[in-house]
């Protein structure tokens, strides 16, 4: 039989270190809070200042430092810039042992706590875990944390929940939240509704005229940067998406529209736009408007009118994509004679006027021409102001009478529903049931040639009937804002030509047709005046 002797471990497996070193253990501390408010940023300190005193108490341990991270979920690791710095610390043998409140002050999500407490494990540094009396090198250490880890993410999806449920009960009640620290116009009311703050309104008020006064995003970020007026977020440069965003905001007039986004993961704390999968709400009235809603959607419909035009539409003038050429249907663009001299002026020309082998007849057109003729057409126009909201008016009731679309999209939607179960039941019965391919495969291409044949009806019917409705609002926006407008023009007005003109189509002898939205053209000369009446949409 062989003498077996047994040589005695000298090194502790798990510190690295001999196992009967007095050698004191460097010892951190990791604190976080998952909020900024004050009474957390109050347990912020408490737990910096308890952690610091707790360790420099214990005679064996050396203080490293407390690593800290202040208002931030513990559901993922990702933006706790205390945390990677601690861990780097650790891994970089600056830290033998971690000292933190619980398992959830570590991390909520169980895979993160597990992946990142075996690195440290297999680099020698230990965690204590204070309120669940947990050490990591303990053989049942890694067992108590996962259970611990899995009950904190459990806490962490009710806790989301209850706050998702929360936000959705204050929707469906109206009830709206704003943030103010970035919100340009508004801030929190005693009521705890928005109130206006009049001298960031005057800005946003400013940045509507602008915009309807015929400038681009970029160039209302350039206007309002030459007069040194701040960003919501005060900074000196503006950006266009900034600007964007305040002049397509409901909010603004006055109104609210609820849950926009929405959480997908509570875990990652990802959110996206809410496209229908959640409800949304649109509360009218909910807080007082700086912007006046006809306004408003004045705006929202010039968006559109440029969306449309693309790079067309240049932002240098209010007539940029508004004149255009009868000879080929081209825009005017500006451009400047006798730039350097007292006969400075600035004219309106076809911008196809020389590419083409036939040259347009149309003559040039200087800035005044035009607004004297443009207020000679509104004039006139005015004379039949009644009329022109009668037959508007009678218009709006032929495009809001959707019985008729209505049936035909619903008989469509049957349609498709119908020959969509056919293709269903084909595939099935292939799938369990012998029989000829090809045989198969003709009636399968018929059936889905018949059903893009009638999904792309239906889609042109849906279309057609979003179209009509949208022609209602535009109609519905135009007699409230005929309505406001003087009855005689005395001079030019930036706002009324912008809201009420569509286009203004030059012809060869000088004279101008202005189209307005409602459909009504009326061409006018210097020496003419002639009405071409009201036009159907």
């Amino acid at each position: 039989m062989p003498k077996v002797t047994m040589i005695p471990a000298t090194i502790n497996p798990l510190t690295h270190l001999p196992k009967e070193t007095t050698q004191k253990r460097r010892v951190a501390g990791y604190a976080r809070v998952s909020t900024d408010s004050d009474e957390q940023f109050t347990s912020y300190e408490a737990q910096v200042d308890y952690y610091t005193k707790f360790i420099q108490s214990k005679p064996e341990w050396d203080f490293v430092k407390v690593y800290t991270d202040e208002g931030i979920s513990g559901c993922n690791t990702k933006h706790r810039d205390g945390f990677k710095e601690m861990i780097s610390d650790a891994l970089a043998g600056k830290i033998d042992l971690i000292v933190t409140k619980s398992v959830s002050r570590f991390a909520r999500k169980t895979v993160d706590s597990l992946v990142t407490i075996r690195k440290l494990k297999e680099n020698g540094v230990e965690c204590y875990f204070e309120k669940e009396g947990i050490y990591t090198f303990d053989g049942k250490g890694e067992l108590l944390i996962t259970i611990m880890s899995s009950l904190a993410q459990e806490e962490s999806r009710s806790i989301s929940e209850n706050i998702t449920w929360g936000q959705r009960k204050s929707f469906a009640d109206g009830k709206i939240h704003l943030a103010y620290k970035h919100f340009l116009g508004y801030e929190k009311g005693e009521d705890g509704r928005p109130t206006v703050v009049e001298k960031e309104a005057v800005v946003v008020r400013l940045i509507y005229r602008l915009f309807l006064d015929g400038k681009t995003q970029a160039g209302i970020c350039r206007h309002l940067e030459s007069l040194g007026i701040p960003s919501p977020s005060g900074k000196e440069k503006w950006s266009k998406t900034t600007v964007t965003s305040i002049l397509t905001n409901e909010k603004y007039k006055g109104d609210a529209l609820l849950q926009k986004s929405f959480t997908v993961d509570f875990l990652e704390k990802k959110t996206k736009p809410n496209e229908g999968e959640v409800p949304q709400y649109y509360v009218e009235g909910s807080h007082p408007a700086i912007i006046d809603p006809d306004e408003w959607d004045h705006v929202q419909a010039e968006f559109n009118r440029r969306k449309a035009l693309g790079n067309a539409y240049s932002g240098k003038s209010i007539f940029s994509a508004k004149l255009v050429c009868e000879d080929c249907g081209a825009f005017f663009g500006s451009k400047v004679w006798h730039s350097t001299d007292q006969y400075r002026r600035t004219i309106w020309q076809c911008n196809n006027k020389f590419k083409n082998k036939e040259r347009c007849q149309t003559p040039t057109v200087d800035t005044e021409t035009v607004q004297r003729l443009f207020i000679k057409a509104y004039n006139q126009m005015m004379c039949d102001r009644q009329q022109i909201v009668n037959d508007c008016e009678a218009m709006r009731r032929t495009l809001t009478d959707f019985k008729s679309l209505d049936d035909d999209v619903e008989r469509q939607l049957e349609e498709t529903q119908v020959i969509a179960e056919l293709v269903k039941a084909i595939v099935k019965e292939n799938a369990t049931t012998a029989q000829s391919q090809e045989t198969y495969i003709k009636k399968y291409e018929a059936l889905t040639k018949r059903y893009d044949t009638a999904a792309a009806e239906l889609k042109r019917l849906q279309e057609l009937r979003a179209s009509r409705s949208q022609k209602d609002k535009s109609m519905a926006l135009y007699i409230r804002t005929l309505k406001k407008q003087p009855t005689v023009l005395h001079e030019w007005n930036d706002t009324i030509w912008t809201v009420m003109v569509e286009k203004a189509i030059v012809h060869r002898n000088g004279e101008i047709t202005f189209v307005f939205y409602n459909g009504t053209k009326i061409r006018v000369g210097e020496l003419n005046n002639r009405a071409a009446g009201l036009l159907i949409f």
